[in-house]
């Protein structure tokens, strides 16, 4: 029997090799770790900031005003309204003996009105609000963090949606091209004329702020880029040998767009998505800075970009939402980077 050591060809799938490539690219690998990671945390924004205890004990039992509200009778207090954990009264109550309460790492809600601070608002950082507040009295640690889950998750959805309809639309009209693809391409055409500000002012005017209907209007105008790029990719695919060989064999239409050219035309639809993530940030950013956006005291980058503009003196309302903005677009330039790279055939593995 030979003695000879044979050498093991692994196949290394696509997939593989682009994971690969785009975790040699250091700066988009370890942001994509950081970006991650933070929406991770303001998933769980309730219980990072809230003004609210996690957990308490008080007379010997236990309460969980997280997930139940509790008028202010039950802690000893005069009024049949929600308890303001803030109130120097309910603090002293919770200090006695036997009484206790866990609150949250940040004890400020999005929400919370600090009527016992100590200075004007907007106030400085101090060591009750680190970051500050507003100019209604409100945290700027706790308005960052809902208002950047906020953005993210609907950056997310947008994208989502914009990806679903660019990629029927941009794979019907490659596929078939000739007279379909004809007549989308002057619908589009026309469709990308509309006055798109126009129309969110006009909306606006007439039905009540929502994110629900900012998210659809902006939906009906952000599939357009990504279906030019499928489309492309559909046209340069449906004359390979592949779907030549599948068409003889009888496959059908349908099986053959979704099941053999979709998959060989997906690196412009993933290249595209940090990017498109970016420009969702920055259109709802720019629609609450100039009053169109989510409802009047929904936490949001916009509005406080809109208040710092207002409140020039107050220094940390900009400063704080300028580095909370531009650090979420740089971490998704720099993941769109790295996607487009290890997306490249061109690249070599190491």
């Amino acid at each position: 029997m030979s003695n000879s050591t044979e050498t093991a060809w692994v196949h290394v799938s696509p997939a593989r090799r682009a994971w690969r490539r785009f975790r040699r690219n250091k700066l988009g690998f370890y942001s994509l770790i950081v970006f991650v990671t933070v929406v991770l945390l303001s998933l769980f924004a309730e219980v990072l900031s809230n003004d609210k205890p996690l957990v308490m004990r008080y007379d010997g039992a236990f309460y969980f005003p997280l997930t139940q509200t509790y008028p202010e009778t039950t802690f000893g207090g005069d009024f049949l309204t929600e308890t303001d954990f803030h109130d120097p009264f309910i603090r002293e109550q919770l200090a006695k003996d036997g009484n206790w309460a866990i609150f949250p790492p940040n004890p400020y809600g999005p929400k919370t009105l600090n009527y016992f601070a100590k200075e004007p608002n907007p106030s400085k950082p101090t060591r009750d609000n680190l970051l500050g507040t507003d100019d209604r009295g409100r945290d700027m640690l706790a308005q960052l963090i809902y208002g950047f889950r906020l953005s993210v998750l609907f950056a997310l959805a947008l994208t989502a949606i914009g990806v679903l309809i660019g990629v029927v639309t941009g794979a019907i009209r490659g596929f078939f091209a000739g007279k379909v693809d004809l007549a989308f391409q002057r619908f589009i055409e026309i469709w990308d004329s509309m006055p798109e500000l126009y129309l969110l002012i006009i909306f606006s005017a007439i039905f009540a702020p929502s994110v629900a209907l900012l998210l659809i209007l902006l939906s009906l105008f952000g599939w357009m880029g990504l279906s030019q790029y499928v489309r492309a990719e559909f046209l340069r695919n449906r004359n390979m040998d592949y779907v030549r060989a599948a068409r003889a064999l009888g496959v059908g239409n349908g099986r053959i767009m979704w099941k053999h050219i979709l998959p060989n035309s997906m690196t412009p639809v993933i290249t595209f998505l940090p990017f498109r993530m970016s420009a969702s940030i920055l259109a709802l950013t720019s629609l609450d800075f100039l009053g169109l956006g989510v409802p009047p005291g929904t936490p949001s980058l916009g509005e406080l970009l809109s208040q710092g503009k207002n409140n020039i003196d107050a220094w940390w309302i900009s400063l704080s939402t300028f580095a909370v903005l531009v650090g979420t677009l740089l971490l998704l330039t720099f993941m769109g980077d790295a996607l487009r790279d290890a997306l490249d055939p061109r690249k070599a593995d190491a």
